[in-house]
């Protein structure tokens, strides 16, 4: 049987383990998107993991999705990330950079620039701008056919930044309600050009950048994190099954890393997703804060359902030893909610490790 202590060969990295590291936005960057010494300690302290993948990074600074979180768009950003791969490659570990668009999740007040969309159509919630905290997020401007290429240019452009800056990889954010999944989805995407209409415009977007990337770092370099029925930020996608059928079958000859699932949806359609991907199969079986972390007992269950690694949320905050601890069965620290975004290094680099 399966185990998540066994090696597994993704791409041309060996993985010690099939433990995966899940991307956990923690706003510790600076305000011009750099990061820091402190995220470069944080990531070499849980480098035990067979894949780190970052926190969400934006390509773009028009694709910024809160205050301080790291980008890829500019050189300064690339000799900030080469201190944390470098680091992280010092103790042994891989990484991804994950990179996120926020689309219509963001605010003027974060980056100085006003959102944009598949279309004209607001996000009916509140987002984080910073020092003024809470604002109702802003129609966002819908996005004309070139500048849908522009963003599909941008990501692949950022992906050449996180090679230069030593990852091994990048991971697509097509989950959680960002701009992959609002091209995806039935309501924010409104638009009657290419990019709309039907189940092969809304998944026009999500292929173009998969397709950009791999063209420009390798596609073996590449992942796509996904979430089927996925609600987060307003998300309705209609018809499911046929959506993420003809993602899958448009994705496939790629020849992508790995398509990294959030399991949202019945566990039927992942068995579905699983049957149908050819290349890694990656399961977070938590959820986006679900009611319960991924265990040692719901990862042997992901696996013997044909997963091949699972990945960690909550638990490798608090945890950066995780991979030992579900080794020896050792007890999981739990983490402190109230510095999960933000802040110093309290709840983000003192967390000890199960021999203190």
């Amino acid at each position: 049987m399966t185990s998540i202590f066994d090696s597994y060969q993704l791409g041309n990295l060996k993985l010690p383990n099939r433990i995966v590291m899940s991307p956990m936005t923690r706003n510790r960057a600076t305000p011009d998107g750099l990061a820091t010494p402190s995220m470069a300690s944080y990531y070499a302290q849980r480098a035990t993991a067979g894949l780190i993948v970052t926190e969400s990074t934006q390509p773009s600074l028009q694709g910024q999705s809160a205050p301080y979180t790291p980008g890829l768009h500019n050189d300064e950003q690339v000799a900030a990330w080469r201190t944390v791969t470098t680091a992280v490659h010092a103790n042994g570990g891989r990484i991804f950079a994950q990179l996120l668009h926020a689309g219509r999740v963001s605010h003027p007040e974060i980056a100085g620039q006003h959102p944009v969309a598949p279309s004209a159509i607001a996000l009916n919630a509140d987002v984080f701008t910073g020092p003024k905290g809470l604002l109702p997020a802003p129609v966002p401007r819908t996005l004309s056919a070139q500048e849908v290429r522009d963003q599909v240019q941008a990501f692949a452009d950022a992906a050449r930044r996180a090679i230069d800056a030593g990852f091994d990889g990048v991971e697509l954010q097509g989950a959680s309600g960002y701009l992959i999944q609002q091209f995806l989805s039935s309501n924010a995407n409104q638009r009657t050009d290419a990019y709309g209409r039907s189940v092969t415009g809304r998944i026009r977007f999500a292929v173009e950048v998969a397709e950009a990337v791999a063209d420009a770092i390798g596609a073996d370099r590449v992942g796509i994190r996904v979430s089927p029925g996925g609600q987060v930020w307003e998300m309705v996608e209609d018809d499911v099954p046929q959506l993420y059928s003809a993602l899958i079958d448009a994705l496939a000859p790629i020849g992508l890393a790995y398509l990294h699932a959030i399991a949202i949806t019945e566990e039927d359609a992942l068995f579905a997703l699983r049957k149908a991907w050819p290349t890694t199969f990656i399961v977070n079986p938590g959820g986006r804060f679900g009611p319960r972390y991924t265990d040692r007992a719901w990862a042997d269950q992901w696996l013997a359902n044909g997963a091949d690694l699972i990945s960690f949320g909550r638990a490798y905050i608090a945890n950066p030893d995780l991979v030992e601890r579900l080794r020896i069965g050792a007890p999981l620290n739990e983490s402190d909610r109230d510095t999960w975004y933000g802040g110093g290094d309290a709840g983000y680099l003192d967390y000890i490790s199960h021999q203190h």
